[in-house]
């Protein structure tokens, strides 16, 4: 059993904290928001991830799990300081470091025996470094700094932290590599590797892999894009490379960009980490540049297909946060397509299962909300389809025609099956497939 503080309770320190609560240790979390920290002791969820509420309530009902707004309180007995803090992009596009350099600040005068301090935030290369300065301008024991990056998707945050492919620790310190190995041993228990390397390494490796992974899915969106041109069907592509076990199944499905928290940040401050020492990242300027693009790419299809004038057009949403099974709307591409439309004149009334909180906060009464996909289609003129939540993919489409105003429906993940929309009617335009007219 370790004791352990996570300081930061947003999307990656909640995780953190609750899945090395479910393995037995003593976590305490620390946050400055006071409201957030009360509801959390009084076992409500901040954020919505798919089984996370079940070990939250379990740890805190056993006493593993607890919260605090007091950083002295939260650090005094830990051996272990996890910093999941955020580190949103500038206005240049590199990570603001503020709050996790902020802390370290403090942490100097508060640690009184030896502790092992993990930046679990995603971070530029050289930011252990910094953390490790400005925790020694006050500290009069002994520390380490760990770079300890995470892989978690987001819906599938649990399942990923308790059975990771891989855990990837980045210190040149044998103390505090023997701390952390016995950490994460019950999370490798069927073989995947704990890679140890240089805390600079495991910081590149966490904006490597996601870099890598947007690079994928924007590449697939211009194959898409390009077979529209040329009369290609994108799913026979897909498949037929995918086949290929150099390049894998996975991330090839092409749609409306990505978005999020991760991909967006994290490929931008690589190109800004790049800018900073003298190298440019052409490729990932070129992933960002396209993904802007793709993220409205239906929308000419739509002004054309109500012939240049959308004015006074109701268009349905289905769909808004940037992927299923999350209440995250961060960059999300259903956004980017309402300020397109309602800028056009379209009124828009939009339904998700999770999200619809966090719009309503963003966007006032900009747009309308439906209590359930089908309520958003009563009177619409077309349908957009945004985010491929389950509950979306095996609707009653007889139900949908006599609630929509015509049989219209724009789908930016690919849901159906060009053939059968076409067998029942609809007009179905969607990502690197053929659109058949009604």
């Amino acid at each position: 059993m370790k004791k352990i503080a996570v300081v930061g309770t947003g999307y990656v320190g909640l995780v953190t904290g609750t899945c090395f609560a479910e393995t037995g240790n003593q976590v305490i979390c620390v946050d400055i928001d006071a409201k957030k920290v009360a509801r959390m002791k009084n076992g409500e969820m901040p954020i919505y991830e798919p089984h996370l509420d079940v070990l939250f309530e379990r740890n805190i009902k056993a006493n593993r799990l607890s919260f605090t707004t007091n950083l002295a309180e939260g650090i005094k007995d830990a051996e272990i300081i996890f910093l999941a803090l955020p580190t949103p992009p500038g206005e240049d596009g590199a990570a603001d470091l503020r709050y996790i350099l902020g802390v370290a600040d403090e942490l100097g005068s508060l640690i009184q025996d030896y502790k092992v301090i993990v930046d679990k935030s995603t971070v530029p290369v050289g930011t252990a470094e910094k953390v490790r300065e400005r925790i020694a301008k006050n500290a009069k024991v002994d520390f380490d700094v760990v770079s300890n990056p995470e892989f978690l998707r987001e819906g599938f945050a649990v399942d990923d932290f308790m059975k990771p492919d891989r855990v990837v620790i980045g210190t040149s310190s044998e103390r505090a590599e023997k701390i952390m190995e016995q950490l994460y041993k019950p999370f490798v228990r069927q073989g995947n590797p704990i890679l140890f390397m240089d805390e600079k390494s495991a910081e590149l490796t966490k904006y490597a892999a996601n870099s890598f992974l947007a690079t994928k899915i924007t590449f697939m969106n211009e194959i898409a894009n390009f077979c529209e041109l040329v009369g290609a069907d994108v799913d026979k592509v897909r498949i037929g490379i995918g086949s290929d076990e150099r390049i894998g199944k996975r991330f090839l499905f092409p749609g409306i960009g990505y978005g999020g928290s991760c991909f967006p940040k994290d490929v931008q401050a690589l190109v800004n980490s790049g800018n900073e020492n003298n190298f440019s990242f052409e490729i990932l300027k070129a992933v960002m540049t396209v993904n802007e693009d793709q993220k409205t790419v239906l929308f000419p299809k739509m002004k054309n297909f109500f012939r240049g004038d959308l004015k006074g057009k109701k268009i349905a949403i289905w769909g808004l946060a940037f992927k299923p099974d999350t209440d995250d709307i961060r960059e999300a591409p259903a956004l980017y397509m309402i300020d397109a439309l309602t800028n056009e004149g379209a009124t828009v009334t939009a339904y998700d299962p999770e999200a619809m909180t966090n719009v309503k906060a963003l966007l006032g009464d900009k747009i309308a909300f439906a209590d359930n996909e089908y309520d958003a289609l009563n009177g619409a003129d077309a349908l957009l389809i945004c985010t491929e939540w389950g509950v979306f993919r095996n609707p009653d489409f007889d139900k949908m025609a006599t609630l929509l105003n015509d049989k219209v429906i724009f789908d930016g993940r690919n849901l159906f099956e060009v053939a059968e929309m076409n067998d029942r009617g609809f007009y179905y335009s969607s990502i690197g497939r053929m659109t058949l007219e009604k």
